[in-house]
């Protein structure tokens, strides 16, 4: 079993929206944190949302406003609701789980790319958006 499973990418034109699921398994799921992560072909990997054990959430200027990030502690599952989309948003999105002051919306993939014990990813989901 994954630890950490995404879902409910696919194709969409531009303005149209997603919704991405994260299926996660327990100990994964109860960290201090949990984001989304992207990659798009020839680009760095992008931190786009993270969600903290309180709540309170953080977005990359690229997405904020259009992107929301959420959980449901009951079954175990992130989710990241994508709107108005556009060609840029085209990647693979990954999300992420992890613990400490230094995993946020600008370190998370650093700190996976570093081999940071304690993070969890999944494989990803293709989301591709056409004009």
């Amino acid at each position: 079993q994954p630890q950490m499973a995404e879902s409910g990418g696919g194709s969409v034109q531009a303005g149209g929206s997603l919704r991405l699921s994260c299926a996660a398994v327990e100990y994964a799921y109860n960290n201090d944190h949990m984001g989304w992560f992207r990659q798009a072909p020839g680009k760095e990997r992008e931190g786009v949302a993270v969600i903290d054990r309180d709540g309170s959430t953080s977005y990359s200027d690229s997405v904020k406003g259009r992107f929301i990030i959420s959980k449901d502690s009951s079954t175990n599952t992130l989710y990241l609701q994508m709107n108005n989309l556009n060609p840029e948003d085209t990647a693979i999105y990954h999300c992420a789980a992890g613990r400490g002051p230094d995993f946020t919306i600008s370190t998370m993939t650093q700190l996976i790319a570093a081999g940071r014990k304690g993070i969890w990813w999944g494989q990803g989901t293709q989301v591709t958006v056409s004009s």
